[in-house]
């Protein structure tokens, strides 16, 4: 590395370029794996002033590739809920070529293809756990009010007995009466009794509970027990604690008013025959449909889980190529378009040493594409103050990131970069100086940096990737800390001697 790059800005030169139209992409694509180039928006200069963002040449592809991007959010949603793994870009984003017209387009078919799949396997699979939720519910409906009923059933003597005191229960006719005397098992249908029954979020019980009682003035009996297991709402997957409840009224217009009740604080209602048999025979026929739903609900969600897995191998490829081409078609829309020649004409900053280097890509491009018109370079003269740029590697990047975090030195100007290497561990030391801590500080970060080809992934948590970018910070820190902890006399907060 030149001494002059660590120690002052890279001399920068204005250049315009002349790309031909059906190279322009190809191009692109090269000076951006380059990354050498900062390209100026040229509406602000002379060329097309006067043309919005909206009134770009590459507007409609760019609308394109944020649609694609939205199925491929879609698909990341979908794969992290389902717990599956994504298989990771083999390499670095560089190793993914761009894609033809024709490609993307068997692409945007491909990824609509399996949207159309995955939407149509989680509606299916939705509609089939609505049907197990109801059926769940229902099942534990008929269970519980079977004890409700039951009891009843055993406190038909004291029922029975109440007829003969002046506070009886309401009749309606004489044959209810009869059927009393003649000692008949007693229906709610005799009594003139009605019911509704179903199931509600064990949080709104018990305001459930007195709206009824303020509503209905006292008029009914209510009876509830928990159910023990958790049940899943199909359209949040959250797991919710739920209630079966029977209430017992007088008239239809005070059911009604249950039900609207029941309706309105998120109560799902059941029928529920007052037999006996039927209710059994309704629990059988439940019990026998959920076994079926839990078959075909397994083999909907082992195809949804294949098609995503499918999806999965192949997705992080998909983003870095729509990734790519929205870049360079954002980058494009910053050129002006010349019809009558049919070249794009772009102008931007580069470091003058690296010069050449673009020119060997813009040949290589046009050997490749076989184009029979080159790509033109010009270098400009200009009076504006070009930006600045300091050429780091991997041991100065994290040194010079600290110092551009307070400012960026102006074109030219010396770069407090270069003593920042040596000052800024060595004041860290002065506050930490401790020969065992910084020693164990020394081995995390060599650490970091013998496994920097495995860990130099994508992927790496926040946390892991603040640490390992900054690892030859660290080691600087560790060691300078090792020797100020030697003259502090100091190991682990103990004296040498």
């Amino acid at each position: 590395m030149p001494y002059s790059s660590l120690f002052r800005s890279e001399e920068m030169s204005l250049i315009q370029l002349y790309i031909p139209q059906e190279t322009a992409q190809l191009t692109v694509a090269e000076l951006g794996e380059l990354g050498l180039i900062q390209f100026r928006d040229v509406r602000i200069s002379q060329l097309n002033p006067d043309v919005n963002a909206f009134q770009r040449a590459f507007v409609n592809e760019i609308r394109r590739f944020d649609e694609i991007e939205r199925h491929l959010r879609f698909f990341t949603s979908q794969i992290a809920k389902s717990d599956i793994d994504m298989r990771p870009l083999a390499g670095d984003a560089s190793n993914v070529r761009i894609r033809n017209a024709n490609e993307i387009d068997d692409l945007e078919e491909k990824i609509l293809e399996h949207e159309r799949r995955i939407t149509q396997m989680n509606s299916s699979y939705e509609t089939l756990m609505k049907q197990y939720l109801e059926l769940t519910e229902a099942k534990h409906v008929l269970r519980e009010t079977a004890v409700f009923f039951k009891e009843a059933e055993s406190r038909q003597d004291d029922i029975r007995n109440s007829f003969d005191e002046p506070t009886a229960p309401l009749l309606e006719s004489e044959a209810q009466q009869d059927t009393i005397e003649q000692g008949e098992p007693l229906s709610f249908h005799h009594l003139n009794l009605g019911f509704v029954a179903g199931v509600i979020p064990r949080t709104k019980m018990q305001t459930f509970e007195r709206i009824l009682w303020r509503a209905l003035r006292g008029n009914l009996f209510l009876n509830y027990a928990e159910i023990d297991e958790l049940i899943t709402d199909p359209s949040t997957d959250e797991m919710l604690e739920k209630n079966v409840f029977i209430i017992f009224a007088h008239g239809r217009e005070l059911l009604n008013k249950i039900r609207k009740i029941s309706e309105s604080l998120g109560a799902t209602l059941y029928p529920v025959d007052s037999n006996p048999d039927k209710r059994r025979d309704s629990l059988l026929l439940i019990t026998g449909q959920i076994e079926d739903l839990n078959s075909v609900l397994q083999n909907t969600k082992n195809a949804r889980v294949s098609e995503l897995s499918g999806v999965a191998n192949e997705l992080a490829v998909w983003i870095t190529i729509v990734r790519k081409e929205k870049a360079i078609y954002h980058t494009m829309n910053l050129f002006n378009y010349d019809v009558s020649r049919k070249c794009l004409i772009a102008e931007g900053w580069c470091p003058k040493n690296d010069i050449e280097q673009i020119q060997n890509a813009l040949r290589k491009v046009t050997e490749e594409s076989g184009s029979t018109v080159p790509s033109i370079l010009n270098e400009l003269r200009t009076t504006k103050e070009p930006p600045t740029f300091h050429r780091v590697n991997k041991f100065t990047s994290g040194f010079q990131e600290i110092v551009d975090a307070y400012g960026v030195a102006k074109y030219r100007e010396v770069n407090p970069g270069l003593f920042t290497i040596i000052t800024f561990p060595f004041l860290f030391a002065i506050m930490f100086g401790d020969l065992g801590h910084g020693f164990l500080v020394t081995l995390a970060a060599l650490y970091l940096i013998i496994r920097e080809k495995s860990l130099d992934k994508p992927g790496k948590s926040e946390f892991l990737e603040m640490f390992f970018g900054g690892r030859y910070i660290i080691l600087l820190m560790g060691l300078f800390s090792m020797y100020t902890g030697l003259l502090y006399n100091d190991v682990f907060s103990r004296s040498l001697e």
